[in-house]
């Protein structure tokens, strides 16, 4: 597997919740079909939409959906979260429920529903001991929606989404899920978490591209959801170019109005493929060794806070520290000089290490941030 990662040549990447590297066969692939449109236009379009029909159902493995109907290929999961923010119909007085601390785009489009009168309740991470407890007490009739990451960006504190899901289901609340720092690190199942709509870009652990993600929506739910933008892609049928009028189509592809991103649905092909073949299980416990391993490591390091959660049900792939030796812009440009690509978040350091991260690297990272530390 270390010969589809040549970034480990190059630097210790720990830095796949901000923007992973490509595999080689990602690199591959997108070198084959710029080639291909280069000296045969698009001759060979129609095997192209057979990678994209694989993405589909290549996506919907990952998230264990019902059928590849249920999976639309977005943009990126701004627009994801805009198309249930501004689809469902809100009456004044409606509230969503969410977290305080949570990365704007999933904060900002529920703060945005204010215009129509729709209030965007939020919790303190920080203040609760058991948070999916403190979200569920905000609630109330006039909740519509809880939306919650499944990790959080900042520290890689887990949400518990089965026992959020099932509080969704028995109280009739909608339930939309930001998995963008799950999805490709830690096994991810939308029936056990009941939810209603999952949201995620392909460029972090999925180690694809930018400008293409994934928006599942539960099949039950997907009428409910307002249309936003119309185009020739969402049609039933889709190639009826000569039609007057037209119908929506039945499955999720209803949500692209337009022509798809064939050049990231290559990469993300083949990035899926390597974790697939993996295996998401074998992913998500290397994943998490590397996480208790730097966990470790660091708290043996004078002058260290950990500000991740160290227990097992709240573990992720993100590990945040801070020292009292350096301030963390300082440690992180310190890092940065020392070839490790991190990162600066929650107010202190953030380092994100995936699978395939050799612990040889990690065990290196822990020697430079002592290192570091002792210099000043």
């Amino acid at each position: 597997m270390s010969n589809q990662f040549p970034v480990t040549s190059n630097l210790i990447h720990l830095n796949h919740a901000a923007v992973g590297p490509w595999p080689q066969v990602t690199a591959d692939a997108v070198s084959v079909f710029a080639r291909e449109n280069v000296e045969f236009g698009s001759l060979h379009y129609l095997r192209w939409v057979e990678i994209e029909k694989k993405l589909r159902q290549q996506l919907a493995e990952l998230i264990n959906a019902d059928s590849v109907d249920e999976i639309a290929l977005v943009k990126n999961t701004s627009e994801g979260l805009s198309f249930v923010a501004y689809g469902l119909p809100w009456q004044p007085g409606d509230n969503v429920v969410g977290i305080e601390q949570e990365f704007p785009s999933n904060r900002f489009v529920w703060d945005s529903l204010d215009s129509k009168g729709v209030e965007f309740r939020q919790l303190d991470l920080d203040s609760s001991s058991d948070p999916e407890q403190a979200l569920m007490a905000l609630c109330d009739a006039n909740t519509r929606l809880i939306s919650v990451s499944a990790v959080q960006y900042h520290n890689g504190f887990r949400m518990d989404l089965p026992r959020i899901g099932r509080f969704c289901r028995e109280q009739n609340i909608l339930f939309c899920v930001d998995a963008i720092q799950q999805l490709g690190a830690l096994q991810f199942d939308v029936q056990s978490i009941d939810a209603d709509f999952v949201i995620a870009d392909g460029h972090k652990w999925l180690l694809s591209a930018e400008g293409l993600g994934l928006f599942y929506v539960r099949k039950a739910v997907m009428d409910r959801l307002q249309i936003l933008q119309y185009g020739w892609h969402m049609a039933k049928p889709m190639g009826d170019y000569s039609a007057r009028s037209f119908e929506l189509a039945s499955t999720a592809r209803r949500f692209e109005c337009g022509s798809p991103n064939m050049l990231a649905i290559h990469a993300m092909q083949a990035s899926l493929g390597v974790l697939l073949a993996t295996g998401l299980e074998v992913i998500e416990r290397q994943v998490l060794d590397n996480s208790r391993f730097l966990l470790l490591g660091l708290c043996a390091i004078p002058g260290v806070e950990v500000f991740s959660n160290r227990s097992d049900k709240r573990l992720s792939g993100i590990v945040t520290f801070s020292s009292q030796q350096l301030a963390a812009e300082k440690l992180y440009q310190r890092l940065s000089e020392e070839n490790i690509l991190c990162a600066q978040r929650g107010g202190g350091v953030r380092l994100s290490p995936h699978f395939y991260t050799p612990r040889k690297q990690l065990e290196q990272a822990l020697a430079i941030i002592e290192r570091v530390l002792k210099s000043g």
